[in-house]
């Protein structure tokens, strides 16, 4: 809520009073006066939906401070907004809710999700999809974009629910930190912001990393893994495998296959969340394929406000 304040007041200047105030020129009616954003359909079924269940705050009106001011930024567009938070609704927490139980995503989904138009692009030709900050928001970039991807559910999920996945993945492991043995399994193999860059940005499946990003450190490899496997079908997972059945660079892999490789990272990533969180990533992903058939089959409303 916005509050503009208009006020009236009396200015001396030295000794001099130029307008003198007295009881009687003093209007009986406030001079104060407050301005707020009516609500909308979408801020009540907001309320009921995320705010009443989760305890979370879906953002979508702009907050300068919100965002990262080294980038551009613009707000997000309502109805593509409306449909975002249908979407997060449907293909991320409540997955978790089938899983883990509510219990779970109340105790540890961030508190707030923060919308913004455009997507953050960087000078090496990247762009930022979305951030997880201190394990209480995460921020959803390029909103304005949702409409070209809705009936494109490979687009969909890698513009948007693989993000989600990703950053909530980070946030857990803040909480509870992964085995130190993940990083292990390709530690040398790490190479910071050079991954989208030759010759990281080919060939990465070979190496052990299920994406390029993922060559960027240990934390984003983790996160990676998760977010990759649970959004995308058995038959695409398992294409990944077979590509990545050799050996690239035997400096960093000996050895070991970077199907080996990446199969020994999804053990201890199935591992962590069996043992830490009391999730099976095999019945999650379960959920989330079904539940993303039933959004590209039109089976659920994406616009529908009613409460």
């Amino acid at each position: 809520m916005k509050k503009i304040i208009v006020y009236a007041m009396c200015v001396a200047f030295g000794a001099v009073m130029f307008t003198s105030c007295s009881e009687d020129e003093l209007n009986k009616e406030s001079v104060i006066t407050v301005t707020t954003v009516p609500e909308t359909p979408f801020d009540k079924w907001l309320t009921v939906n995320f705010v009443n269940t989760y305890n979370l705050a879906f953002k979508y009106r702009y907050e300068d401070k919100e965002a990262d001011m080294d980038f551009y930024t613009v707000p997000a567009d309502y109805e593509q907004a409306v449909e975002l938070a249908h979407l997060v609704k449907y293909l991320c927490l409540e997955t978790y809710d089938e899983v883990g139980g509510i219990d779970f995503t109340r105790s540890n989904f961030p508190k707030e999700i923060f919308t913004i138009g455009e997507f953050e692009y960087q000078n090496n030709g990247t762009f930022v999809l979305g951030t997880a900050e201190g394990g209480k928001k995460i921020i959803l970039m390029g909103v304005n974009h949702l409409d070209d991807c809705i009936d494109d559910p490979e687009m969909l999920n890698h513009y948007y629910f693989k993000t989600i996945h990703h950053e909530f993945t980070h946030i857990l492991n803040q909480t509870k930190d992964y085995a130190a043995e993940f990083k292990e399994i390709t530690g040398t193999g790490y190479v910071a912001d050079s991954w989208s860059s030759d010759p990281y940005s080919t060939n990465y499946l070979k190496r052990g990393f299920i994406s390029s990003y993922a060559q960027h450190s240990d934390t984003e490899d983790f996160a990676e893994m998760l977010s990759m496997y649970i959004t995308n079908s058995a038959e695409q997972w398992n294409e990944w495998l077979e590509q990545a059945d050799g050996i690239y660079d035997a400096k960093i892999q000996g050895q070991s296959t970077g199907k080996e490789l990446i199969l020994s990272k999804l053990d201890v990533v199935r591992d962590y969340m069996e043992n830490s969180w009391d999730i099976d990533i095999d019945k999650l992903r379960a959920s989330i394929q079904r539940r993303q058939k039933d959004i590209a089959a039109g089976r659920i409303d994406l616009k529908d406000l009613s409460i």
